[in-house]
């Protein structure tokens, strides 16, 4: 009974990491890395795993946003390539660096990312 549980508190999650993700275009990640550490994932696999999750979520608001016109070309093509290769090379860097690491600069960037919307 207690993987049905799991496995029902973790949709929950998903379906609110979903509607995070699509009401704000992204941040889906900051959400999911915390609730797989919670739920007993080690950090590196949660970074990795939270990456796979956001995907598809990822794809669908953006369906939603080109069908509803929210979409800039120019914007997209400028920071995309840059995302792309950026992507690449963390992707790379996870697997060298401590989970410890991971968990403070992730912790870091989150931070960062919450006193910079205040200000």
């Amino acid at each position: 009974m207690k993987g049905v549980a799991q496995a029902a508190k973790m949709s929950a999650a998903g379906i609110f990491t979903g509607a995070v993700n699509g009401i704000f275009g992204g941040g889906g990640g900051m959400l999911v890395v915390p609730l797989l550490q919670a739920n007993g994932r080690q950090p590196l696999a949660a970074h990795a795993t939270a990456i796979l999750i956001i995907l598809p979520v990822c794809f669908a608001s953006a369906v939603v946003y080109l069908c509803g016109g929210w979409f800039d070309a120019e914007l997209f093509l400028a920071v995309g390539i840059g995302v792309l290769a950026g992507g690449a090379a963390g992707a790379r860097l996870l697997g060298s660096i401590t989970p410890a690491s991971a968990t403070l600069v992730f912790a870091a960037v989150m931070f960062a990312a919450g006193v910079r919307m205040i200000v």
